[in-house]
Order: C-alpha cells, then structure tokens, then sequence
C-alpha cells in the first residue's frame, strides 16, 4: 500500500488482496444482486423504454395532426402538476408545526445514558480532492461529546488521492482514526466508497459527515438516545443540516434559507405525516444492522441518501428528523453551486424513477401516501425548478411582447386557473420563506426571502442541465470544491446548538 510511505501517524486498515477484492464487490454489487429491481444501474427498464419511446410517437403525431389542441393539453398537465406539487410544499410547512415532528432530545437526556451503555458509532467520512480541510475536519470530530473507546471514526479517502492522504498525514489524527484507502474503482461515487467501508465499522450504529461538517457536540449522544428508546422500525434519524458561512454572499443566503425549510420545514413535514423521508447526504444516524440488509447504499445513484430514504420505507422501516444541526459549508460560487445541485436533481430523477418504474409494488409497500409524497417531493423538486422555467419564460414573453401564440395557447378555461396557480403559487411560496424567516428567527435572511425568485433562475438552470446528464451521464458524479468560505468554523466554541 502507498500508505507506507508515510510513516505511522496514520492508523490504516491493512486489507488482503481477497479482503480488497470482497469489499469491493460488495460496495459496486451488493444491491443490483440482491434488489435489482431498487438499483438505478439500468435506471429505464426495456419495457419502460418502449413506453416512453411511444409517448413520444404520440405526442409526436398529435402535434402533427393538431398542434393548438396537443399544445394546449400538455400545458393544462403541466399547470395541473404546478398546482399539485406547490401545494403539497404548503401542506408540509403547517405539518412541520405538529408536536411530533422533530425528535427533540434535551442535553440532559442525551448525557443520562451511562458511557459504558452507549453503543460503538461509527462515523463514516468520505473525502476526495480535498486537503485543505483535514484539518478542520479532525477538530471538528474530536469536539463530539462520546467516549473515545466508544468511536469508529474511518475516513474513507480514494487510494490515488495522494494530496489528501498526504494531507491526513500531516494533522497526525487520534488513534480512533482509521484510514480506509478506496480502489479507484468505477463508479468513483460516494456511495462506492461508504459500502466499501461498511464491511470494516465495528458499531451498531453510524453516521455519515462530509469533509467540512461541524456537527452539534451532542449529536452522537442525541441520536444514540433516540435509536435506543425507540421502536425498532425506526431505523433512522436525520439530523437538521445549515450553513456557517450563510452571509458570505446572496447565493449563500438563498442556498441558508432553502436548506432552512428543507430541513427545519419540509422534511418534519413528511416525518409528521409518516411519510418517506428523502434524506440528506450528511448527519444521517442508521441501525448498522438494517442497513446491511437492504444492500446499503445504491452505488450508482447520485443521491444514494435520498434514494436509501425511500428503500427503508418501501422494506417497512421509518425515518425521524432529530433536532440537533451540523453545519455545512454553503457553495459561494455560482458554477460550483450549479455543478452541486444538479448532481441533486439528477439523483432525485434518478431515485423516482427507480421507485415508479414497477408501480403496483410500490404503492403496495409504500402506502398511497408514501406514494404521492414520492411523486409530488421527491420528482415534484427538479419538475417545480423546470416548470418555473417554462412559466416564467412565458409570462415574461406574455408582457414584453403579447405575442399572439400564448393568448392561443392559454383559452379562457386554462388561463384563468393558470393566471391563478402562478399569481398564487410563487406569491405564497415567497411568503412561506419570509414567514420561515419569522418563524426561526433568521431574519438575517429576509432580503433573500424576498428576492427568492431570482434564485429558481439558477435552480431551473441546474434542472435542466441534470435532465440532460440523466441520459448522457447518469452516474457521474459532479464534484463539489469545498473551501470556499470566508470564515473558519473554530470548534473552540460550543459549536452548533440542537
């Protein structure tokens, strides 16, 4: 291993070539082998390709044969699809408001359990091209509160990423640390290298944080409290993520504020109303033992944190949403920040259409509900980022120039209620992120709020572009540049409260 050229400040797990060789079918195989049917590796089935190929026909030859009448119905679904998925984002603000929404875990009940009760945790890192923030990342883990005889903590670094591991080196982590060196294996995707790892953690319970978290000191302790007093089928919960750097620029205060709802509104929202939780990439806290057995993550989907959401509800399990915040940092820059989201919303395609393509079964494993949370979260988000576009583009379009095909295209029966939806829609989905403000205290955040629209510009843009990669790149994963900040996350204070 290369690894020895740097000497003994890392603790490294050793592997056989036979161990190397396990590992690694598992991390690319273990779900297409177990539940092809739940892996995005063929994400458009034959048979799907044949109905989508035809609907194209179809639509292909109406417009043909009556292109007002074509274009007017396609619009009438796609102002029905509006409407759905806008007010299904108000129903979840309200229900985010229930009392059991969050899980909330005071410090005092976090501290009770004894330390020779608490469960091993193992926390999981993955990292790539990133050594500018090892350092960080090691105060950030030493500041958790649980005992060090009790932490699994394995970074997971790419074996041909020598700059980070020389990088990793060079901050002489604790002996709890362990390198994890990642073949360069295809696909090169955080999924891969998280069920690589998965074979070596030593906990019965494990969290995952990206290279720059800082999360809550008490989330360990929190998260351990909840998966102990709880049913069984809960075998998740979902830590709050937010932003350290949120006044750093516009972008990042938008970026803040949609973080904010997302994870402070819309995800309690499903959780109030049991539904799947498409979770985060980062702070999620799992029962080691259920993940083993769905096939952990899916390595060829770019979301695998939303996608394993939805497959531990399809299997009967729960998800809950902890009240406990690890801070992230927010993409500063505009083409960094496309690159991020549309890798997001070509995961969230890519998860929808994994779960849909066989239909009867998921609505029989995931209950109507869980279905139409499905369709109207989890595909309604990028199809939303797109829709603004079209109707934004077509109202500007209405104003600057009354061009005589829109008056065509929108008769009376559809202009009204579109006129309606839109006028209606985007007003209360601004009022919803100025009353987020209210309601938690940001109001740092309020001039964002108000010029929220301006960032769906930059939303559609990332939407369209992931469209495009579902067909032409569905694996490949857009690499965040992270170190951007202006500011330095120092764990020498309390850090991030829950």
């Amino acid at each position: 291993m290369r690894i020895a050229c740097y000497g003994d400040a890392v603790r490294v797990r050793h592997l056989s070539p036979a161990e190397v060789a396990a590992s690694l079918d598992f991390s690319v195989e273990a779900l297409a082998r177990s539940h092809p049917e739940l892996s995005a590796r063929q994400l458009f089935e034959r048979r799907w390709r044949k109905v989508i190929v035809g609907i194209i026909v179809l639509i292909a030859v109406l417009l043909l044969l009556d292109p007002l009448t074509t274009a007017i119905g396609l619009l009438s679904v796609l102002v029905a699809v509006y409407v759905a998925v806008t007010v299904n984002r108000i129903v979840l603000f309200f229900k985010s408001q229930d009392k059991d929404a969050l899980c909330r875990v005071s410090p005092e009940e976090a501290r009770s359990t004894p330390d020779h009760q608490l469960p091993v945790y193992t926390v999981l890192v993955p990292a790539y091209q990133e050594p500018e923030v090892i350092g960080s990342l090691i105060r950030h883990l030493e500041a958790l509160e649980y005992p060090r005889d009790k932490l699994d903590v394995k970074l997971l670094l790419e074996e041909d990423d020598d700059e980070t591991v020389a990088a990793l080196h060079d901050a002489n982590p604790p002996d709890y640390f362990e390198l994890v060196l990642v073949p360069p294996a295809e696909p090169r995707t955080k999924p891969k290298a998280l069920n690589f790892a998965l074979a070596f953690a030593q906990g019965s319970v494990l969290t995952i944080y990206d290279a720059e978290d800082q999360p809550d000191p008490l989330q360990l302790r929190r998260a351990a409290f909840v998966l102990g007093r709880t049913d069984e089928r809960i075998a998740c919960v979902q830590a709050k993520l937010s932003f350290a750097n949120s006044d750093q620029n516009m972008i990042t205060r938008w970026f803040t504020l949609e973080y904010t709802m997302w994870f402070e509104l819309f995800l309690p929202g499903l959780s109030a109303l049991k539904a799947p939780i498409p979770l985060g990439g980062t702070s999620n806290h799992f029962r080691v033992d259920v993940l083993r057995s769905l096939g952990a993550w899916d390595p060829s989907n770019v979301t695998e944190d939303a996608d394993l959401g939805i497959r531990l509800a399809r299997h009967g399990y729960q998800c809950e949403v902890l009240d406990s915040t690890t801070l992230e940092e927010a993409n500063s820059d505009f083409v960094n920040w496309v690159k991020q989201r549309s890798r997001w919303y070509k995961g969230y395609l890519q998860t929808a259409i994994v779960h849909l393509r066989r239909l009867r079964t998921s609505a029989r494993e995931l209950g109507p509900l869980g279905l139409v949370e499905l369709v109207l979260f989890v595909l309604g988000t990028p199809v939303l980022a797109l829709l603004n576009t079209v109707f934004w583009a077509m109202t500007a379009m209405w104003f600057a120039f009354h061009p005589q095909v829109i008056r065509e295209l929108f008769p009376a029966p559809l202009f009204y209620p579109a006129v309606l939806s839109w006028v209606l829609g985007n007003f209360t989905i601004v009022y919803l992120h100025i009353l987020t403000c209210r309601l938690l205290k940001r109001f740092d955040l309020t001039t964002a709020a108000v010029l929220v629209p301006m960032y769906w510009i930059m939303m559609a843009l990332a939407a369209a572009k992931a469209t495009w990669q579902l067909f032409a790149a569905p694996t490949f994963w857009e690499k965040t540049t992270h170190g951007l900040a202006q500011i330095s996350i120092d764990t020498s204070t309390d850090g991030p409260k829950g």
